[in-house]
């Protein structure tokens, strides 16, 4: 057992769906599992009302599901049922917090400014998404058509030539909070459920094109993929760690010094048609999920059961550390080649990206993420 929470229902039918904990190779029914009080804390089709439920409730049904013996009738095989959304998503917020990666998009795109914008090291930069494209992983994804920018500075409209991935860690809300009332980095876990793996889909050209001076809009808001299972903090336990050090120092509602670790130490795996193309390291994130939680509200905006915030794309130091083709393929100057001896600077249709994550255990062994798995298909005419 895993401890990944998600839904499911049976496969061919769109309705009956159920909250499930993953079992090696098959589903657990938990409302069908747990005892009459319990089983009404995941009551629903999906992890809403668990979600809602609070810390002591989440901790109530982990303890219980650690201890289970379930009954036959009450697994089901994965391959008897769909995966489904595991919630429903209020609103969803990207960040920008490797400084790997930011660094690595500025020598590309800013060649000869400075790497770093002058705010990056200040406050955790963001944007909000759009909730209504968060599709679960397995969902094809449709090749956008927009507005780019040719070599010879023509302005024209088609579908993207450069379709490339974000490799993510997403954080799932539960607990609301009031409008007008900030949420203070020490308390994350009072309104984070878990975490799960995000894949933000992004056409860079149309990109590259619209997003100055208000920044990403149609080149990121076609998909973005999460997991079906979203693994809850309190399997996470052995997996804090420090975050790097900071400079300059955070202004005070963003100072973490002194304060539990908050970075987690997650080994990411991104493959490509089955080659492994990438292990972006997680726990070399400048700013922590805690962090970015306190930022996004500090204006008094206020939290929802199901907001989605995510990391932005995570890579190392290394260039198999880069958890994006754009840096992958430094723009489209250095292919990646896969073993058959093909070659991808971005995605081509037919292409299937999945990423894939492990935790630390306290007894030297490792947890499995759920991946985040999604296929390109040509665009719609």
């Amino acid at each position: 057992m895993t401890h990944l929470y998600g839904a499911f229902g049976p496969r061919g039918s769109d309705g009956g769906s159920r909250v499930g904990v993953r079992y090696g190779d098959r589903v657990l029914d938990l409302a069908a599992a747990l005892d009459p009080e319990l089983a009404a804390q995941v009551a629903g089709p999906n992890l809403d009302h668990l979600l809602a439920g609070g810390p002591a409730v989440w901790q109530q049904v982990f303890d219980a599901v650690g201890v289970l013996e379930p009954a036959d009738e009450h697994l089901h095989d994965l391959a008897d049922v769909r995966l489904l959304m595991p919630f429903t998503v209020a609103d969803y917020v990207d960040f920008y917090s490797s400084e790997h990666h930011a660094r690595n998009l500025g020598r590309i795109l800013r060649p000869g400014q400075p790497e770093l914008p002058p705010n990056w090291r200040h406050l955790p930069v963001g944007y909000h998404g759009r909730a209504g494209t968060v599709v679960v992983s397995g969902t094809d994804v449709v090749r956008p058509s927009g507005q780019r920018r040719t070599a010879e500075s023509e302005v024209v409209f088609g579908p993207t030539t450069r379709l490339d991935i974000e490799a993510e860690v997403g954080y799932v809300v539960g607990v609301p909070s009031r409008l007008g009332s900030p949420v203070p980095l020490g308390a994350f876990a009072d309104h984070v459920f878990g975490v799960c793996l995000v894949n933000d889909w992004s056409a860079r050209d149309i990109q590259g094109w619209e997003y100055q001076p208000l920044g990403p809009f149609l080149g990121k808001s076609f998909a973005t993929s999460v997991a079906a299972w979203v693994t809850p903090l309190a399997a996470l336990d052995a997996a804090w760690v420090a975050p790097p050090p900071r400079d300059p120092q955070p202004l005070p509602y963003l100072d973490d010094a002194g304060t539990a670790p908050a970075g987690l130490d997650l080994r990411l795996e991104v493959r490509l048609n089955d080659n492994l193309v990438s292990v972006p390291p997680f726990a070399q994130m400048y700013w922590t999920g805690a962090q970015q939680l306190a930022h996004m509200t500090v204006n008094g905006a206020s939290l929802r059961t199901g907001d989605l915030f995510a990391s932005g794309t995570v890579s190392g130091p290394e260039p198999g550390e880069r958890g994006s083709f754009i840096e992958l393929s430094w723009n489209g100057a250095e292919p990646v080649e896969l073993a058959d001896g093909q070659e991808r600077t971005f995605l081509e249709d037919g292409d299937e990206v999945v990423i894939t994550a492990t935790a630390p255990t306290a007894d030297g062994g490792t947890i499995e993420l759920g991946e985040v798995r999604g296929r390109v298909v040509a665009g719609r005419d």
